[in-house]
C-alpha cells in the first residue's frame, strides 16, 4: 500500500447514505477521508461532485477517489473527462480489484440503486488494497494518455 494513504469521496442525493457508510469503514482501515458531498437527499448535480472529486486526485490530494450515485454511471463518465483520472464503474469486488490490477483505476464509482451496503464494502476493500499490476498493462494504459498539445 502506498503511503499516500487518503481517499477523497463524493456522491449525489441518491448515494449519500452508501458513501457515508463506506467512508466509515474507509477511516476504520486507517484511510484519512476528504468529503466533498454531498450529505442529504437535497438534489444536487452529479457532475458537481465528479468534477471536484476528480480535481482533487489530479492535484495529487488523495490516492484514490470514490464516487457514489444512483447508478455510477453519470459519475465515471464525469470523473473520466479529467486528465489522468481512471474512474472505473464496479458492481462488485470482482470488477474494483481488476480495475485496479490492469487499468490502475484511481477513482471507483458505484451505484447506490444497483449495489448493496456489503457489496460495496467489499468492492471498496478490494480497490483500496490492490495494487496495478504494471508490466503488458503499461503500453495499454499509455495509449489512454493524451498527447501533450503544442
Amino acid at each position: 500500500m502506498s503511503e499516500n494513504m487518503t481517499l477523497v469521496v463524493g456522491a449525489d442525493h441518491a448515494g449519500f447514505e452508501l458513501k457515508d457508510r463506506l467512508a466509515e469503514a474507509a477511516r476504520a482501515a486507517g484511510w484519512a477521508v476528504i468529503d466533498c458531498g454531498t450529505n442529504s437527499a437535497a438534489s444536487v448535480d452529479y457532475p458537481d461532485i465528479a468534477h471536484e472529486v476528480s480535481m482533487r486526485i489530479e492535484a495529487g490530494s488523495a490516492r484514490f477517489g470514490l464516487l457514489v450515485c444512483g447508478s455510477g454511471i453519470g459519475m465515471a463518465i464525469a470523473a473520466n473527462r479529467h486528465t489522468g483520472v481512471r474512474c472505473a464503474q464496479a458492481h462488485d469486488a470482482t470488477e474494483a480489484r481488476l480495475s485496479r490490477m490492469h487499468n490502475n483505476a484511481n477513482i471507483l464509482a458505484l451505484g447506490a440503486r444497483l449495489t448493496g451496503e456489503m457489496v460495496a464494502l467489499d468492492a471498496l476493500n478490494a480497490f483500496l488494497t490492490t495494487e496495478f499490476e504494471g508490466g503488458r498493462h503499461e503500453k495499454r494504459l499509455a495509449k489512454l494518455t493524451p498527447e501533450p498539445k503544442t
